[in-house]
């Protein structure tokens, strides 16, 4: 397993982190199999987006907002940060990726993202890559 820590400068916000995720798996030196990159914080989630156009993470983060807004009257969790808890949720804590020929198998506008939904904070990524 290989863990690399990012640090979030907003409240929410998409990182990419498709680089980091590449760089493990150059590292392994696996060929053919499947990537998971997992995280692991209640607040946060893994996700795979458009790359291209920086409205698309704006938009997604602004949505996902208006879905699940902050500071609501009817959440009982006392800290305050109960829609990131319900945005982790929703989105998930993980991703597989299929490796192929060393190289992720993404689509030409794909990234790899990491989603904060309580920041900013340091987190901590986990990728495990199992092939041959």
């Amino acid at each position: 397993m290989k863990t690399f820590r990012i640090q979030t400068t907003v409240r929410n916000q998409l990182v990419d982190i498709t680089a980091q995720v590449s760089d493990a798996l150059k590292q392994s030196g696996i060929a053919e199999g499947v990537i998971t990159v997992f995280c692991p914080h209640t607040t946060a989630a893994i996700t795979i987006n458009e790359n291209a156009d920086p409205d698309v993470c704006r938009d997604w983060v602004e949505n996902l907002n208006r879905l699940v807004p902050a500071g609501q009257p009817y959440y009982r969790h006392g800290e305050g940060n109960s829609d990131s808890h319900v945005k982790s949720s929703i989105v998930g804590v993980s991703e597989q990726i299929i490796v192929e020929d060393g190289i992720l198998v993404l689509g030409t506008w794909q990234s790899i993202y990491f989603a904060e939904f309580d920041g900013p904070r340091t987190r901590s990524i986990h990728v495990v890559i199992m092939g041959k």
